[in-house]
């Protein structure tokens, strides 16, 4: 029986990518008591019922935005875990609109924090990115900010008992936003030049089904304050390229403003309190929270390694990557 079983989860953002493919796997291997999607876009909704109609699945479908404390209240009402997939990602969209990303991605998860003590939720599992590490664009810092809040937030539970932690993932296969259908469109069209930022950017790639996987990891495990990282390969840009069209050429356009060459999804400056684990052959690194020690906790898994103060995880330096041949199955996949 699993920690989700007989209970009640509600998924900010639930209509997403995340928040789909949560629910699929959630049904197709547990027994939710019920599971409550909520979002602010009620066509989102509606065409996301007719996937899973509530004739047929224990699921409910909440109209609602994280900027509105009242409605998250009312959502919160007999739930036992919290999801957090809600967020403003598109990076340009965020730096051209400053306030209603921090309105939603700072504002909004201090919201949930509060809604979810007062409610008597279990566990917030919040979902970030790598763009919250070091970040140098506006979506990153909010994202970064959020991540602060949910580990801070097991300061302000009291007797409470509500746990929040968070997972932190890069970018995701198939998910809205990515390159791939461009470079589709590119190929259905003819083109063999391809608009390229820089030939040598690389990337963290994770197919959904792995981020939610982990965070189902997240919601098992949780003590409070951890935050849950993949162990996943990195890809090069040009390879991701050759996936879609073998024999391509490229077109350097330059790195677009609040864009990195490379990512991270560790920064040195966080290697403090990092271990490397595995369980039930789910790898990962977690970073423990400054506040507590539970180390204990986790020595009893098939892999247990704490890492040197100076540990870094980049998607340039990674030591597993993924082969042009990789790519291309995992896009056929999607």
């Amino acid at each position: 029986m699993s920690i989700i079983d007989g209970k009640t989860i509600l998924v900010t953002g639930g209509t997403g990518t995340f928040g789909k493919a949560f629910t699929k796997y959630v049904f197709e291997n547990h027994k939710p008591k019920k599971l409550i999607v909520f979002s602010r876009d009620e066509y989102k909704q509606y065409q996301m019922e007719k996937q899973f109609p509530t004739d047929k699945y224990s699921i409910r479908y909440f109209v609602g935005d994280i900027r509105d404390k009242d409605r998250l209240y009312r959502a919160f009402n007999g739930v036992d875990f919290v999801i957090h997939a809600a967020a403003l990602k598109q990076v340009p969209a965020c730096e051209y609109n400053p306030f209603e990303a921090v309105r939603t991605n700072v504002l909004g998860a201090q919201n949930i924090i509060d809604a979810a003590i007062d409610r008597g939720v279990e566990k917030v599992i919040a979902i970030s990115t790598d763009k919250a590490v070091n970040p140098i664009n506006l979506y990153g810092g909010t994202k970064m900010v959020m991540e602060k809040l949910m580990v801070a937030g097991n300061y302000y539970v009291g007797g409470k008992g509500t746990v929040f932690s968070a997972v932190r993932y890069g970018n995701v296969v198939g998910s809205r936003g990515s390159v791939i259908p461009l470079f589709r469109k590119f190929k259905e069209e003819g083109r063999k030049k391809l608009p390229i930022t820089d030939e040598r950017m690389t990337r963290f790639w994770i197919p959904i089904e792995d981020g939610v996987k982990l965070v189902m990891h997240a919601l098992e495990e949780a003590v409070g304050g951890e935050t849950f990282i993949p162990r996943i390969p990195s890809m090069k840009i040009t390879d991701l390229a050759r996936a879609i069209i073998p024999d391509c050429e490229f077109d350097p356009i330059g790195i677009r403003p609040g864009e990195k060459l490379h990512e991270a999804l560790i920064s040195e400056e966080e290697g403090e309190k990092i271990i490397k684990m595995t369980k039930d052959g789910q790898k990962m690194y977690v970073i423990l929270p400054h506040f507590t020690g539970f180390k204990e906790k986790y020595q009893k898994y098939d892999e247990y390694e704490e890492l040197p103060n100076d540990f870094t995880y980049k998607s340039s330096t990674n030591d597993e990557w993924l082969t042009v041949a990789d790519i291309n199955g995992m896009i056929k996949d999607h």
